[in-house]
């Protein structure tokens, strides 16, 4: 088993980051050839998605999300910034992790997936991924 914690600044903005290329490196140097990937965010406040990015998707997220759960003061959950809880909600809607398949040492995605990180929790500039290989 390989595995790696990395840190990703997000900013003060709510975001997409697209994590492929850093796994790729990941199971480059881990030397990987068939098994599973595990991406897990150890957050309360954000999520990892399978999404095509650079053509619009990733910003319809953000905006389907914004729809769904608005930052206004309608939530319980209320410390940090406006609409604070809604963050806390995210990760029933976009989970904290997902497990791809490694074929050959290549992530077995189809011709336009992404794996990203979601973060809409503007308090948190800040976040974690964990990268676990589990070998074939």
């Amino acid at each position: 088993m390989h595995s790696e914690l990395i840190e990703i600044h997000t900013g003060a903005e709510e975001t997409v980051v697209d994590l492929t290329h850093r796994i790729e490196r990941f199971l480059s140097e881990a030397g990987a050839v068939d098994g599973l990937l595990n991406v897990f965010v150890p957050h309360a406040t954000a999520g990892i998605a399978v999404i095509e990015t650079g053509a619009g998707s990733d910003a319809d997220l953000l905006a389907r999300l914004r729809e769904l759960l608005p930052a206004d003061d309608r939530w319980y959950h209320r410390h940090g910034s406006a609409g604070h809880g809604r963050d806390h909600v995210l990760p029933a809607f976009v989970p904290p992790s997902t497990t791809v398949p490694v074929l050959d040492g290549r992530l077995a995605l189809g011709t336009w997936q992404s794996i990203c990180l979601v973060d809409t929790n503007v308090d948190n500039p800040t976040r974690s991924v964990q990268f676990t290989l589990l070998p074939g």
